[in-house]
């Protein structure tokens, strides 16, 4: 048996076997079945939290998802998130002409197949995303949506001698890996947060032999993780939302409509300039974010009208009444659900399935308002310190 990727650790009489493999290589499957017919552990931990092991044991259930619900929940950018990272991983392993995770899958098979108990081990992947997104700010999660979509979209290849070279990342990782080096703390909740779950899940997990099936990103630290007692608590728990955004996202939209109203009073005529300037640079980027991702014109013209007022209250957002109305407009059908994760590999098949487009008119809506927002606001001010 082939020791190349495999990590033993002897902790408190219990035997740890690590293989570290790469989500989309044949030859890690292949290793996963061959080591665990050779050990026949009590125990195999695979790096799948509850939702993750359900889309792969029991197949897709895009067609029961409520997208009009999902705008609501405010999660449309999360999902748009998802659906790209699962995008990356599903054209690599395509190209390979392998299943996306089948070293996961193999695992799967091979416990039952021994009689080991099976240990989801990995951090709920909601979790880990509401980390991400609560610890990067506005710019960073420009950014991250950008680096995201980028990376789906690159037409690039990848040998087999670099996919064994992706060994050394994690999936994730791998999408974001210049993000990462942007953005140091994204590796916090992406890599060390979930080394110390990992760790602490496998440690625990039943019988004297454990076998664990990891991304090889996640070893190196779990070699060290698993000598502590991690607080599972703390790494389960969701990111407390700071007053800080709340404060900023209530003063800046009180100091415009302040400004535009003292104008109004001092000049009628700049203020009324002020606001044709906040309701154009607000309706009009967020109606070409609307356009960019082909909504329909209503759908357009609900960003535009939208913008201008959603901007002036944090708790709306012009990008959720622009994808409820492109929802009810061009209702997604079931085939357009059970298409969604072919459809992504590609621009095209983004823009044409009607699901992802709804994503698409939510988040790009939104930033168009958001960047209206910053040029408009600069525009009020400026007209304000003109008429003093």
């Amino acid at each position: 048996m082939m020791e190349e990727n495999i990590t033993r650790i002897e902790l408190n009489g219990k035997e740890y076997i690590l293989i570290g493999t790469a989500h989309v290589s044949k030859h890690s499957a292949e290793q996963v079945k061959e080591v665990i017919e050779a050990e026949k552990p009590d125990s195999v931990c695979v790096e799948l939290d509850e939702q993750r092991y359900k889309s792969i044991t029991e197949g897709s259930k895009w067609k029961e998802m409520d997208i009009i619900q999902i705008i609501k929940e405010k999660k449309a950018s999360l999902l748009l998130m998802n659906l790209a990272i699962s995008s990356f991983q599903n054209r690599m392993a395509k190209q390979f002409g392998i299943k996306a995770g089948q070293e996961m899958i193999q695992g799967i098979e091979s416990a039952k197949e021994t009689g080991a108990t099976l240990v989801l081990a990995d951090r709920n992947i909601q979790i880990t995303f509401s980390r991400i997104w609560g610890s990067i700010g506005l710019k960073g999660k420009a950014l991250l949506l950008s680096q995201i979509i980028t990376g789906i979209f690159s037409k690039d290849s990848i040998s087999e001698e670099e996919l064994e070279k992706m060994k050394n990342q994690d999936t994730i990782n791998t999408i974001l890996n210049e993000f990462t080096e942007t953005f140091p703390r994204l590796k916090v909740p992406l890599i060390d947060e979930r080394d110390q779950y990992l760790a602490q899940k496998i440690k625990d997990a039943p019988g004297d032999k454990i076998v664990a099936v990891l991304g090889a990103a996640h070893v190196p630290g779990i070699k060290e993780e698993i000598k502590k007692e991690q607080d599972m608590k703390r790494l389960t728990a969701l990111p407390p939302k700071s007053k800080v955004p709340k404060i900023i996202g209530w003063s800046i939209p009180i100091l415009i409509v302040a400004v535009i109203a003292y104008t109004f009073y001092a000049n009628p005529s700049a203020g009324l300039a002020q606001t044709i300037s906040w309701i154009l640079w607000n309706g009009s980027l967020s109606a070409i974010g609307a356009a960019i991702a082909m909504g329909h014109p209503l759908t357009i013209l609900t960003a535009f009208i939208a913008a201008p007022i959603t901007s002036l209250n944090p708790l709306l957002a012009a990008g959720w009444f622009a994808g409820i109305v492109q929802a009810y407009i061009r209702r997604p059908s079931v085939k357009d659900f059970e298409n969604l994760t072919e459809d992504v590999f590609s621009v095209k098949g983004f823009w044409r399935n009607k699901v992802s487009r709804i994503l698409l008119i939510v988040v790009l809506a939104n930033l168009g308002s958001t960047l209206g927002t910053a040029i408009g606001g600069v525009d009020v001010i400026r007209v304000f310190l003109e008429n003093l």
